[in-house]
């Protein structure tokens, strides 16, 4: 057996390299096949020895610094514009050469599952595949997991996009990215940070959240995330479950046949929800304060039961401001609003509302998807419109560029006049629009609080609401329900957002 003396001198030299080795090192979000952000200033950041000279070339442009007394070292490249593949070198004791560097535009995708879902669930993958010939879209997964307190580093890779590659690509941010990619002609970068079946409250920082008045109610409440140790009795439904799933894939194998899915381990599925603040400290603080154009937001599924949709709102507004104040400026911020579901048990309409009236928020915008849902599917496959959408919003706002619209019709004020209620909408680019048929989708309710099927009809950017039951009427809604039927549009072919005017008054947009 080896003496302590021994072991030492055996470890010693391995640890000498590994110091050697790890004298400069970087985040995850610096590798091979990386998109800069064109047109800003852009940090580049990492770790050295204490006291250690780091030194950042890129484009011509030579930065150097010196490591703090955390060993945190950070410089700044300025004004970068697109071109051919380069070199990003970083030496002090060691160099790191990264590969294939690109400069373009750099978006960040976040939230649960349909922000997760990739190309390969999306509709048309065969056809998608063959066509994802665009080398210049590249794609950075997030790999981290939740944690406790605000992580420095993350994990994974870049990834270029290619007919092999892009199946594993977030769907939403892809087709977000392929539109920009076309309109504008330069490199785009994407960043996947998203986790299936997670709620807000995990994405934001937690001492933000606590300490957030208007979030009171829902930390005293039992709105809260999903405890972090699974109840028993579904530890034991998952244990049965098990067992018979580990006979029926034996007897699978034994008939060469395709094995049934595995059961989930509700203990790994509640871990990887992070509670509150976990996801942010695991998998966005990681990222900061890399350079982005903006961000893409995807989620609210988990936030429609009854309990937590009343709080959607103001931790969607939180969300937002705390980002951009982490980043340190008013990145453009949009989410996808929630598509029509026909899932019993949650408050849809609530949780739109929310992201709706969340747009007063400067740099915002929002994707209506209240017609490209499945009813039956809370994973809807037309990913390639929500995608489209976004990018409308992205290219007509942040970039400046002509498109037929942002944004489906919103709604811009009501009054009541007589037996009817006149709305009025905003981004009604070619002229509102029934698609299929007379208007569908309004009830009207007078002073008794009652809801009753309603006509309408069109009159420039209004629509004029009435039902011979409601004589004197005092209040409208819009497609609120969770799967509704409606139809009324845009001359671009958006839809219009539900909302109801018996809410407080939507702020200014």
């Amino acid at each position: 057996m080896a003496t302590p003396r021994r072991l030492a001198l055996l470890v010693s030299p391995l640890l000498t390299v590994l110091v050697a080795h790890a004298d400069v090192r970087l985040p995850a979000v610096f590798s091979d096949h990386l998109v800069l952000q064109q047109g800003k200033t852009v940090p580049v950041w990492g770790w050295a020895e204490p006291g250690e000279g780091v030194t950042v070339r890129f484009a011509g442009q030579t930065k150097t610094t010196t490591a703090g007394s955390d060993g945190r070292w950070q410089v700044a490249l300025q004004d970068l514009k697109p071109g051919e593949p380069a070199k990003l070198t970083i030496a002090g004791r060691n160099t790191i050469t990264i590969e294939d560097v690109l400069v373009g535009e750099v978006w960040l995708g976040s939230g649960q599952s349909n922000m997760a879902m990739t190309v390969n669930r999306a509709k048309d993958f065969e056809q998608e595949m063959a066509a994802a010939k665009f080398p210049r879209i590249r794609m950075f997964r997030e790999e981290s997991g939740p944690a406790a307190t605000a992580q420095h580093e993350g994990k994974g890779r870049w990834v270029a996009c290619a007919p092999d590659t892009v199946g594993g690509f977030s769907a939403t941010l892809y087709f977000f990215g392929r539109e920009v990619h076309r309109t504008l002609g330069v490199p785009v970068g994407l960043i996947n940070s998203s986790v299936g079946g997670t709620p807000i409250e995990s994405w934001i920082a937690p001492e933000v959240q606590r300490a957030a008045p208007e979030l009171r109610a829902f930390f005293d409440g039992a709105a809260t995330t999903a405890p972090t140790v699974a109840p028993e009795e579904t530890r034991k439904k998952y244990e049965a479950d098990l067992a018979r799933w580990e006979a029926a894939a034996k007897a699978a194998k034994a008939k060469k046949a395709k094995a049934p899915r595995k059961p989930q381990d509700p203990a790994v599925t509640t871990a990887r929800k992070g509670n509150v603040g976990g996801l942010f400290n695991g998998k966005i603080a990681p990222l900061i304060p890399y350079a982005i154009r903006g961000a893409l937001w995807y989620q609210g599924e988990a936030n429609s039961t009854p309990p937590k949709a009343p709080f959607y709102e103001a931790q969607l507004r939180l969300l937002v401001t705390d980002w951009r104040a982490r980043w340190g400026e008013e990145l453009p911020f949009a989410w996808v609003q929630l598509p029509n579901f026909g899932g019993p048990g949650r408050d849809w309409p609530t949780v739109r509302e929310a992201m709706l009236r969340a747009t007063s928020l400067p740099k915002t915008g929002m994707a209506i998807t209240i017609d490209i849902g499945e009813e039956k599917d809370i994973h809807p496959k037309n990913k390639q419109e929500v995608g489209r959408r976004l990018s409308l919003w992205a290219l007509g706002t942040v970039y400046g560029r002509v498109v037929p619209a942002t944004s489906g019709p919103l709604t811009a004020g009501h009054h009541v006049s007589g037996r009817e209620i006149i709305v009025r909408f905003t981004h009604t680019h070619g002229g509102l629009v029934a698609r299929g048929g007379p208007l569908q989708g309004f009830v009207l309710a007078g002073s008794d609080g009652q809801w009753r099927p309603a006509q309408a009809r069109i009159e420039g950017d209004k629509v004029i609401v009435s039902s011979p039951e409601v004589i004197q009427p005092v209040a409208v809604r819009y497609a609120w329900e969770n799967f509704p039927t409606c139809n009324l549009f845009n001359g671009a072919g958006l839809p219009a957002s539900p909302f109801r005017t018996d809410a407080p008054a939507l702020p200014a947009r």
